[in-house]
């Protein structure tokens, strides 16, 4: 039977949604681990990559090559550079860029991977039945928005470069992972969301604002995740 793959980076959002699973089953690959269990109706792959695009992709990939995979969900905490998006709220990827790679030297537009193009597009089906599931649910007390998220090998802390993404990429949100394991789905063929909770704003001392934040962050993504998958 095909599986959810889901993909976070740090622990407290691999805790937050490892404490929604039933029937937990670790297994080991290379140093990785990989437990799998169920949440709501669905068999899941939860497995921690670490900070950062390599980290990310690598994990994915191995994921990928030991597991069938129905999807893969990447969920966890991210920096608004949409100065209308505030602590908690959440951000559903539409579509996921790379902010920090660069071949416009070549002709391409800042972003473009070849072989990928300017982005890459978020499953369209996944993505309807989570915002019908949003829509359908109860008020929340928090906005969650449909938007574009930025990943780069960047902290971003600097106000200008905050501002930067927002004017380039019309992103809402960055982070650190999420294009990187979106690139892995496309390039084998696998479909990919992501939910990305706000833990901090660049403004050149939110890293202690992410430190404060992260624990909310990964519950409020753990919560959508976890009613997604029992529809």
């Amino acid at each position: 039977m095909k599986k959810v793959g889901i993909v976070v980076a740090m622990e407290e959002e691999f805790e937050a949604v490892e404490n929604r699973m039933k029937n937990i089953e670790v297994k080991q690959i290379y140093n990785l681990r990989f437990t799998l269990g169920k949440i709501g109706n669905k068999e899941c792959i939860l497995v921690r990559s670490g900070v950062g695009k390599v980290n990310s992709a690598r994990t994915t990939q191995v994921m990928s090559d030991n597991f069938e995979l129905e999807y893969i969900v990447n969920v966890g905490s991210a920096g608004s550079v949409n100065d209308s998006l505030n602590i908690g709220d959440v951000v559903i990827g539409r579509e996921v860029v790379q902010h920090d790679f660069d071949i416009t030297a070549f002709g391409h537009s800042k972003g473009y991977i070849t072989g990928v193009g300017n982005s890459v597009k978020c499953d369209e089906k996944l993505v309807k039945e989570l915002n019908q599931m949003l829509e359908s649910g109860p008020e929340r007390n928090y906005t969650i928005k449909l938007g574009i998220v930025a990943t780069g090998d960047i902290f971003c802390e600097d106000i200008a470069m905050k501002n930067k993404i927002r004017a380039k990429f019309n992103a809402d949100v960055v982070d650190m992972e999420c294009s990187a394991i979106a690139q892995v789905a496309y390039l084998n063929d696998i479909s990919f969301i992501v939910i990305r909770s706000v833990s901090d704003t660049p403004d050149g001392k939110n890293a202690s604002t992410f430190d404060k934040n992260l624990k909310l962050a990964s519950k409020r993504c753990a919560n959508l995740l976890e009613e997604f998958l029992k529809i």
